[in-house]
């Protein structure tokens, strides 16, 4: 078996063995992304000479008989929004291209802590604004089940990358599903955590209260080990929970049993429009998981039709608000032609900035006009929290919530140039965001299209700060199913 191709805790077991070194390691998925990313295009920026002399050091310490921690040694792909001291950043678009991030941030710094190789920086949407990784500025990333198709966005970098073995997992970051999303896209795990249980300083703002930072992982139990490492309070980030350093380890309670445990099933999850082999994927998974002993109850989360439209006012308001200090002076790049301050800001933004960055900062600054904001952002946020109340009331009576993660599968690149098309892909993620909830994606079987099997992918809902429950759930489903060790064709 090729070294890229092993989970974090086969990679920890076969660097304590001695069975091969980090360098040896790390060294195999440097090779896999020469060889195959041209076709994928997963990355951005790549860290050779410092991954390979981390690696050294990692070796050196097992050569000693040193103990070494799960992640240490062990090869990681980081979102290109997310801040490397010294590093490029470029959050996906040409106004950073040449941005070298002044610090690290808190939860690139907790696996540094860790021992974590840091391969490089992954493709995304433009400043994480997108469902296909169609936006960035840069280039379009590929599906690796089948590369006509997207990979999904706005992580579809760090996504495509764990499904193609270019590393052992990567962090994403998701406002309305771009962990997830392209989790299920590309046949793998991704875990979106409670809002507030990872630092978000360091991570390049698109909307800050719906941002969250989370794992990409072969397995339920890769993203726990990571949420584990990267998960806690931080004084420098005012929306970080400051009691998290008293939850129990998520990695700690997997082999719990589920037997008994209440799993709600929400009608509004089950809709029409949606894929019919998708659902038909998704009932099998329900009777999967009462085999293994849940009890599913039907529930409703009736605010639940609002949720997309409440993202579509409160997450491009933010967006206008976080993205107004790129403006050609401070930093990123800026318009050396023009003749005056309002040139190079409105020169600067134009060129630097893509469409649909230019459509969010437009619509957001509409919904926060003096004329407009009660109507819309006021009411949005009303409407917000009448959909966070659905989700306290359902966990009332449920241990967790189950759906589909997306409506489809992976669709074709080009396929979908209606936005509203697209944002039409985050239907049954954007909730989890909204609410704060913690989130997990995990595979549940394929769908042939195109002469190709797609990932089709199921989503687990807990209450905050109860990533334990929904890994837990996740880890037996995917213990007593195949369906994530089925590999894509460049695998």
């Amino acid at each position: 078996m090729a070294l890229n191709t092993l989970t974090i805790k086969e990679a920890h077991e076969a660097l304590v063995s001695k069975e091969c070194s980090s360098v040896q390691l790390t060294q195999d998925c440097f090779d896999r992304i020469e060889s195959i990313d041209k076709d994928i295009q997963a990355f951005l920026t790549l860290f050779a000479d410092q991954a390979l002399a981390a690696a050294r050091d990692t070796d050196k310490k097992i050569a000693k008989g040193l103990d070494i921690g799960l992640l240490e040694g062990i090869p990681v792909a980081l979102k290109d929004n997310l801040m490397v001291q010294g590093q490029r950043t470029t959050a996906g678009s040409k106004i950073l291209d040449a941005y070298a991030a002044a610090y690290t941030a808190t939860a690139v710094h907790a696996l540094e802590q860790a021992g974590a190789i840091l391969l490089g920086k992954t493709n995304c949407d433009e400043f994480a604004m997108g469902s296909s990784t169609e936006n960035s500025g840069y280039w379009v990333t590929r599906n690796p089940h089948d590369t006509s198709r997207v990979a999904g966005g706005s992580s579809g970098g760090s996504a495509a990358a764990v499904a193609a073995d270019e590393c052992i997992y990567a962090l994403g970051s998701d406002t309305g599903g771009s962990i997830r999303q392209p989790a299920s896209l590309c046949g793998i795990t991704g875990l979106k955590p409670t809002y507030g249980a990872v630092s978000r300083y360091g991570l390049i703002a698109m909307a800050s209260s719906l941002d969250q930072i989370g794992p990409l992982a072969k397995t339920v139990e890769d993203a726990s080990i990571v949420f584990d490492a990267i998960k806690g309070s931080d004084a420098r980030d005012s929306s970080s929970a400051g009691a998290l350093p008293k939850l129990e380890r998520t990695h700690d309670t997997l082999d719990k049993s589920i037997e008994g445990l209440k799993i709600g099933v929400p009608k509004e999850y089950f809709i029409d429009g949606m894929d019919e082999g998708v659902m038909a994927r998704v009932r099998e998974a329900l009777e999967d998981l009462k085999r293994l002993g849940a009890v599913l109850v039907d529930i409703s989360l009736p605010h639940t039709r609002y949720a997309l439209s409440t993202y579509y006012i409160i997450q491009p308001a933010e967006v206008s608000a976080n993205l107004a200090r790129f403006d050609g002076i401070r930093y990123g790049s800026s318009a050396s032609e023009a003749l005056s301050l309002s040139d190079v800001y409105s020169m600067s933004r134009s060129q630097g900035f893509g469409s649909e960055v230019r459509r969010r900062i437009m619509l957001g600054t509409y919904v926060l006009a003096a004329g407009y904001y009660d109507a819309y952002y006021k009411q949005a946020q009303k409407v917000r929290m009448l959909v966070r109340r659905d989700f306290e009331n359902a966990f009332l009576d449920v241990d967790c919530i189950v759906a589909p993660t997306c409506p489809g599968v992976a669709f074709e690149i080009g396929e979908k140039e209606d936005p509203l098309q697209m944002y039409l892909q985050d239907i049954f993620t954007v909730s989890a965001n909204i609410a704060g909830v913690p989130a997990l994606s995990v595979p549940c079987g394929f769908l042939n299209q195109g002469g190709k099997d797609l990932p089709v992918g199921l989503q687990f809902l807990g209450r905050h700060f109860d990533e334990a429950t929904i890994v837990r759930v996740g880890h037996h489903y995917q213990r007593a199913t195949d369906w994530h060790t089925r590999r894509s064709p460049l695998s």
